[in-house]
């Protein structure tokens, strides 16, 4: 079998694996476009710029340049584009859409492939002041009109069917899953676990609604004196957060860990008797999954995103997005019985064991082909 030419790759996202306000989307693009560096490829990526980074570095074969500030990188990225990446032969720009696109359709020449991970839609206003949530909103309107030919990457089957009900052909939206890093996420071997430990991990965001985590903690506190809650990420909704922790008494059984490492994430993981999601939205639920390949089950919220990740019932509990009694009451079928939590460990194992990056690498490659591929028929039909 021959082998494939190496491809030179493009990658635009507003940031990188490294990046403090890093989440699930940034871990995708790393953990798939490491593996295909891995094979020979030419990978680099474009994302603004954060105090104390390097504007360039080569990390796991990735060449990162990071220029811009977080606020206005999306109009860096055209004349960048302009002035530097369009002389670089690029075979093909993947265009990672969130939040605010970068409507590479508009100037890029070379093909280009989408990627998304969650559409924000309403949910938006949840997150940031009406203004700035507003133009987002709007922003993500313009989706459908600007990137109507562009073949799309899709995070999970609830935002392929967002993008569906957009009127967006099937053929042109492919769902490859997020996966998890079995050399990182793992279960530790003896299953000994702190009964009274919980945890919350993702960035804080005011959308994440971890606020209700911490008010079902406070109404915990009496029937469960030991209990404990480490949150683990940054975000810019940690100060409302801590100031409700002080309101509610709670400071010594929340403890903020702020930013950490994916390496170090799973030995704080393993000590978990399970994780609460409580976002009003995700692409995945990525940290869902992660938990489940320590042996960690969840309890999160029943919404877009984490009704994919989580199999209720099997590898975590559901409860009602907003109602804090329904989520107190999974959190205590958890706290209540190390036999049911036992349980769903083995199956949260097995769960986390399908989702594999070599193989979402290879899918990624193949639907980049196909992109190259259509581009080229479409040149050659207006010649």
């Amino acid at each position: 079998m021959a082998q494939e030419t190496p491809l030179n790759i493009l990658v635009l996202n507003w940031q990188d694996i490294t990046n403090p306000l890093a989440g699930g989307a940034e871990v995708h693009l790393h953990e798939v476009f490491e593996r295909i560096a891995a094979r020979g490829h030419r990978v680099t990526l474009f994302c603004h710029h954060f105090p104390g980074a390097a504007r360039e570095e080569m990390r796991n074969g990735i060449r990162i340049i990071r220029h811009g500030g977080r606020f206005l990188f999306n109009f860096h990225v055209p004349l960048w584009y302009w002035k530097r990446f369009r002389k670089e032969n690029y075979d093909v720009v993947v265009d990672d859409v969130n939040k605010i696109p970068f409507f590479t359709p508009l100037f890029v020449r070379e093909p280009v492939q989408g990627v998304t991970h969650h559409l924000f839609g309403k949910s938006i206003f949840l997150e940031t002041v009406y203004p700035l949530a507003l133009y987002v909103y709007l922003m993500e309107r313009l989706i459908k009109p600007v990137y109507r030919k562009v073949h799309f990457i899709i995070g999970s089957p609830s935002t392929h069917r967002e993008y569906l009900d957009w009127g967006f052909p099937a053929e042109q939206v492919t769902v490859v899953n997020y996966c998890v890093n079995t050399s990182v996420y793992y279960p530790e071997p003896t299953n000994s676990y702190d009964p009274w430990r919980i945890g919350y991990f993702g960035r804080l965001k005011k959308y994440k609604s971890v606020d209700q985590l911490l008010r079902a903690m406070k109404t915990l506190e009496h029937a469960y004196p030991e209990l404990r809650l480490d949150i683990i990420g940054d975000g810019d909704d940690k100060p409302r957060l801590e100031a409700l922790t002080a309101e509610l008494g709670l400071n010594n059984r929340v403890t903020f860990h702020g930013f950490i490492a994916e390496e170090a994430k799973a030995p704080l993981l393993q000590r978990m008797r399970f994780v609460v999601n409580t976002s009003s939205k995700e692409g995945w639920g990525l940290t869902v999954v992660e938990a489940n390949a320590c042996g960690i089950p969840v309890v999160a919220a029943n919404v877009p995103g984490l009704q994919d990740s989580v199999v209720d019932g099997r590898t975590g509990l559901l409860y009602e997005y907003g109602n804090i009694d329904d989520m107190i009451a999974k959190m205590k079928q958890f706290l209540d019985s190390s036999e049911v939590r036992n349980e769903f460990r083995e199956r949260a194992l097995a769960w986390a064991a399908e989702f594999d990056w070599e193989r979402a690498a290879d899918q990624t490659l193949e639907l980049m082909r196909g992109t190259m591929r259509k581009h080229r028929h479409r040149l050659s039909d207006h010649r």
